[in-house]
This record gives structure tokens, C-alpha cells and sequence, in this order.
């Protein structure tokens, strides 16, 4: 049995990687400051004598016992990252200085919860690892995507310099049962506005496109990684290489919802990327993993839970 801390354990990722740790047979203590993260994600491992829960600031440095970490704790929608753009980046920055000090001290293995969006709007397609990525450091999506970047930094500078164990994954856009409802991301959007028979919001001309892994992929690619060998650090992508343009997502959801949901179209976003999409070769070599839900599995069980949450 394994001490494992997960900052932002409240959240949609933390709380099934909170879930699957626990049945794996391990302690679990959840920190989190419930900014986006919920009680209700997590309600139901409370009775389990082996899960803990803190509330906490990850900008703020915490002192606990651990064997591993997994290092989650950040708003990761823009509607929820721009809300408060400083408290963004210093939740990145900060919080992954806090979870490397505390790994420093203890030993501990500690995992960054990465993104995509390193790679900003990018040039290369396909997105490889050993891509630099191309983003904005001004933008209104900065405080995310830089802040994520200076993690990955301080991450491979802790591991330099103090010999600290780290491994880095870049998650690619994923989606799943306890999504946040309001998070203004693309597929909550479009089963939310759906079911709702509201009018789809098209952002651009729907022909940008996205790759969507459901959640218990990225679960599986997380812990793969956590239990790698030590000369394996990452950096490395977890999605889901099937590429879909947005207007072919909604179009699904209509018809999988059954709705009669109109299309509308809005303009685009500032620094919104054109297209996104991982090359996975690196983890199948490395992890022996790749995704194995398909996106219309995925969907019918993310639209049951969403039916769920808005007719209570």
C-alpha cells in the first residue's frame, strides 16, 4: 500500500484518479481548495477509511508524508482560467514548486499534470513531443499555457539539480462523467445545450479540430506512467489520435441526444488553436498504452451523466 497525494483530487481528472488509486489498493489524501473542484466528485469515496480529503491552496506550501505524487491542482477551461489570470499562473508556478519541494523532502516520485496546450496553435501536426510548441506569451490563454510551460521547466530543473523523481505527461483534451457542467469547454457545451434543446455555439467556423480521450484512458496512461521505469521521465502525450472537426463533435451530439438543437456561429476566441492532436507513439512504446474507448462509447456514458445531473 502506497501513500499517494493528488492536489486538485476534487476535480474531473483528480476524482477518478482519486477513485482508481483507491481500488488499487492504496492511501489517498485529495487536497484541494474547490475553486473548480467538488464535493460531489468525491462524495463517494468519503466513507473509505483509506481516503482523505484537505482542503488547501496548492500555492501555498504543504507538509505531509507521501510516497508519490500526483500533481493536478489547476483551473484548466478558460472560462475558469481567466476568471482570475494571476491566481492561474501562480497556481501552476507555485504549486508545482510546492509539490517538488515537498518530493525533494520526501522522497517521493511526483507526476505533472501537463497539456497540450504547451504546444500552443501549433505549426506541427501531429504534435511530438520533441515539438517546442508555438504560443502566445501575452495572450488572454498565457496565464495557462505559459504557467503550464514553467512547470515542465521547473520540473526538469528540480530533477537536474536535486536528482528529484519526476514524470511528465501533456494530456490531450479529455471528457467523461463529472466534467464541470459550466466549464465552457466543447463537448460539456455541446450535451449541456443539447439536452437542454438550446442552440449549439459554434466558436469560428467549426472546422477547427480537436482529438477527445475519455476520461478512463487518461487514467490508465497517468498510472502507466507513475509506475515507469526510472530512466523514463517524459515528456509524454496522452490523448486520443483520432482527429474530429468541431462541427462534426456537435453534429454527433445532436444526433446522439436526439435534440433539436439548432447550429449558431460566434466568433473565435483570441489564441484559440486550429488544430490539436496527439502522436502517441512515444507512450506505446514506452508505456505500452493507447487509448481503447472511441469517442461514440464515451459520449453515450458522459451524456447519461449529464442527463443525470440536470434533472436533479
Amino acid at each position: 500500500m502506497k501513500k499517494i497525494l493528488v492536489t486538485g483530487g476534487a476535480g474531473f481528472i483528480g476524482s477518478h484518479l482519486c477513485e482508481r488509486l483507491l481500488n488499487k489498493g492504496n492511501e489517498v489524501i485529495c487536497l484541494d481548495n474547490y475553486f473548480t473542484g467538488q464535493k460531489a466528485n468525491i462524495v463517494h469515496l468519503l466513507d473509505n477509511p483509506y481516503f482523505e480529503t484537505v482542503r488547501h491552496d496548492v500555492t501555498i506550501p504543504f507538509f505531509i508524508e507521501t510516497d508519490q505524487i500526483y500533481n493536478l491542482a489547476c483551473p484548466a477551461s478558460p472560462v475558469h482560467y481567466q476568471f482570475d489570470a494571476i491566481q492561474t499562473i501562480k497556481t501552476s508556478v507555485m504549486g508545482a514548486i510546492n509539490a517538488l519541494g515537498l518530493a525533494k523532502r520526501t522522497k517521493a516520485r511526483v507526476l505533472q499534470a501537463s497539456t497540450s496546450e504547451v504546444y500552443g496553435d501549433p505549426n506541427v501536426h501531429p504534435q511530438v513531443e520533441a515539438y517546442w510548441g508555438n504560443v502566445n506569451p501575452i495572450g488572454i490563454r498565457s496565464c495557462y499555457d505559459e504557467g503550464k510551460r514553467c512547470a515542465e521547466t521547473l520540473f526538469m530543473d528540480y530533477h537536474r539539480m536535486n536528482n528529484v523523481d519526476i514524470k511528465i505527461v501533456r494530456i490531450f483534451n479529455t471528457y467523461g462523467p463529472r466534467m464541470h457542467p459550466n466549464d465552457g469547454r466543447v463537448v460539456s457545451n455541446f450535451i449541456v445545450q443539447a439536452l437542454q434543446g438550446k442552440d449549439i455555439t459554434i466558436y469560428g467556423d467549426g472546422k477547427q479540430t480537436r482529438s477527445f480521450q475519455y476520461i478512463d484512458d487518461l487514467i490508465n496512461g497517468m498510472i502507466k506512467m507513475m509506475e515507469s521505469s526510472n530512466e523514463f521521465i517524459g515528456p509524454v502525450n496522452i490523448g486520443n489520435p483520432n482527429e474530429f472537426t468541431i462541427l462534426e463533435l456537435a453534429q454527433k451530439v445532436i444526433e446522439m441526444v436526439g435534440s433539436k438543437s439548432k447550429l449558431i456561429y460566434k466568433p473565435l476566441p483570441s489564441d484559440d488553436p486550429m488544430q490539436r492532436c496527439p502522436d502517441i507513439s512515444l507512450a506505446k512504446n514506452e508505456l505500452n498504452w493507447h487509448p481503447m474507448i472511441q469517442l461514440e462509447d464515451g459520449l453515450i456514458k458522459t451524456i447519461e451523466y449529464f442527463d443525470k445531473l440536470l434533472s436533479k
